[in-house]
């Protein structure tokens, strides 16, 4: 018989995944912002890669507030995503269609941390772990701005760019 396992068990290894997604994009977001042709693209790859240092930063004071260690847990679903972007900056590179490219897949990114994030408040908050759930919603903030600003270059510059 498998041992019993609860909600804070799932949130642990949902925040262990979390981290690890996080530490991945840390590393891939400069890649894509030195393969961005748009300036307002590059600039929001930038922006978002000192955002990235405070959610990983976040995460390891949720984790310290839990009273349990900051470990990584491999996220498959994080590096299927970001092999789908380094594919796209080889195949497109130097084409219009990189920069529309680059921008789906950092949309993809951000859909999933956004989903896992809402996840876990919603754990931690009926775990009663207030705390927790606030530093986790300031994440959840920062990620969905990211996506907002993201469509928003898309709708204004780079698809039309790219479709010319």
């Amino acid at each position: 018989m498998a041992p019993s396992k609860h909600l804070n068990d799932l949130l642990y290894e949902t925040m262990k995944d979390i981290y690890f997604a996080e530490k991945q994009i840390l590393s891939t977001l400069p890649k894509m912002a030195d393969a961005a042709q748009s300036p307002d693209l590059k600039e929001a790859f930038e922006t978002h890669r000192g955002q990235t240092e405070d959610h990983v930063q976040r995460l390891e004071q949720a984790f310290e507030l839990i009273g349990k260690p900051a470990e990584q847990k491999t996220c498959n679903a994080i590096l299927g995503i970001i092999a789908e972007g380094k594919e796209v900056m080889v195949e497109l590179e130097g084409t219009d269609a990189l920069d529309p490219g680059l921008l789906a897949g950092a949309q993809a990114v951000e859909h999933y941390e956004i989903s896992r994030y809402g996840t876990m408040i919603t754990w931690a908050n009926t775990l009663g772990l207030d705390e927790v759930a606030e530093l986790l919603a300031q994440t959840l903030d920062e990620e969905e701005e990211t996506d907002q600003l993201l469509s928003e270059i898309a709708k204004t510059t780079v698809n039309a760019a790219a479709a010319e």
